[in-house]
């Protein structure tokens, strides 16, 4: 992760290292600029401010870069809207799939009232292996103002729900990841990891898309995929279709 920052966009402000990690430096000393402080520390006081049960005795330092949802929609844009997933695990295995499959940048917002878990976070962060730090993130927009923003800059908007969610009112039709053109400008939008996306926004959406599953040989089936599961199959369509 330390890597990855020192090799990402972003500023690195300093590297603090223990004692055992002074072995790391060798490695991350080509990477590093004159303006980077390398600070030392000894291992006990390292574990005491590390969030991890076992650190690698070095961290770094680094400031976050929000994107602009300008940034975001440049060319053919293809955005991964994160509304209302509350598992950093889930949050960081996104962004690493987004930026893996070609997404030009991610969007976190809330799902009705649930918010979307910090794409900075420690734990999204190593979930994203450093995805985070190289992909363009945007963060504070609210759900209402983002489909807005979304509509009048001419991206069509993709509602993933469960394949066995079945329209309610005035819910947009239903496509297979296959029948949508995902060359044009598009936004997948993957909601909360148990209730969804709130029905008010796959309304807004300009279709709702759903991965269909082999036919179930038990009397239990599998309701739907995790949220990062189905987000990657996504993705991937998207990037087949680009490439």
């Amino acid at each position: 992760m330390v890597e990855a920052a020192l090799g990402s966009r972003l500023m690195v402000h300093a590297l603090l290292v223990s004692d055992s990690g002074e072995r790391h430096l060798r490695r991350l000393a080509p990477l590093l600029s004159p303006e980077v402080r390398v600070l030392r520390t000894s291992d006990r006081l390292f574990v005491g401010i590390a969030d991890t049960q076992t650190p690698q005795g070095v961290a770094a330092l680094v400031r976050p870069e929000p994107a602009t949802i300008e940034q975001i929609l440049q060319g053919t844009p293809l955005v991964i809207v994160l509304a209302g997933v509350q598992d950093p695990g889930n949050v960081g295995t996104i962004l690493r799939a987004a930026e893996a499959f070609g997404a030009t940048g991610a969007i976190a917002c809330c799902g009705g009232a649930v918010g979307t878990a910090n794409p900075f976070g420690p734990k999204a962060m190593r979930a994203s292996a450093g995805s985070a730090l190289r992909l363009p993130i945007l963060r504070g927009i609210t759900s209402e103002d983002l489909l807005a923003k979304l509509r009048n800059s001419g991206v069509k908007i993709y509602a993933a729900v469960a394949g066995t969610s079945p329209p309610r009112g005035s819910a947009p039709h239903s496509v297979l990841p296959w029948e949508i053109d995902w060359k044009t400008p598009s936004a997948l939008l993957i909601g909360n990891e148990g209730a969804g996306l709130p029905e008010e926004i796959v309304r807004s959406a300009d279709a709702r898309v759903a991965i269909p599953q082999a036919t179930a040989t038990t009397l239990v089936g599998i309701e739907s995929l995790n949220a990062a599961m189905a987000a990657t199959v996504l993705l991937y369509e998207a990037m087949r279709q680009r490439i």
